[in-house]
């Protein structure tokens, strides 16, 4: 019976940068938006335009937020992402307009293939289209499309796309039923 050998590990071919690239956004991201400090949005919008990601207007960001490479990040108009969202892109992800990402929602593009010993990475990048909320605590796994106008409620996890206009609960998110704005 094989076991898992952490000690095999390594990234493949995978990079995600110039190493000092990568050390300047670490600081940058540990002071201005993993900080508790309620830094201007329209600061930290123009700090991701500097390392490279597509920032739409209107963007609100709290504190508290993780972002691991904007360089593979595009947010939409008019976004909100609340306290404590982890946006873990090893891979890209793409946010459309009007993206509601609720406190402590973590946006995964990475796990590892338990299968094999070595314990290699499996990526894949998330597109969430426009109008879409992802609830407080919930977590979208890689590969993943989030469909125009869909809901992900509080503390599910997104490991199937999200069919556009439908609400998904529980772990892991199946449809609850179709979502209706009203006015």
């Amino acid at each position: 019976m094989n076991t898992t050998d952490l000690s095999k590990f390594t990234v493949g071919d995978y990079t995600a940068g110039p190493a000092w690239k990568k050390g300047i956004w670490f600081l940058v991201n540990h002071f201005f938006f993993d900080s508790g400090l309620p830094w201007p949005y329209g600061f930290k919008s123009k700090l991701l335009r500097a390392f490279g990601a597509t920032v739409g207007k209107g963007l609100v960001i709290k504190t508290k937020v993780r972002i691991k490479y904007p360089w593979r990040l595009n947010i939409g108009e008019h976004c909100w992402i609340g306290e404590s969202v982890w946006i873990d892109n090893l891979e890209q992800v793409d946010i459309g307009d009007h993206v509601c990402i609720s406190q402590g929602a973590m946006l995964l593009t990475g796990n590892h293939d338990y299968k094999r010993s070595d314990f290699p990475y499996r990526l894949g990048g998330i597109k969430i289209e426009d109008g879409v909320w992802i609830g407080a605590q919930s977590v979208v796994c890689p590969g993943i499309v989030c469909g125009s106008h869909a809901v992900l409620t509080v503390k599910s996890v997104a490991a199937k796309d999200m069919e556009a206009w439908s609400i998904y609960a529980g772990n892991p998110a199946s449809y609850v039923r179709k979502r209706e704005i009203t006015e």
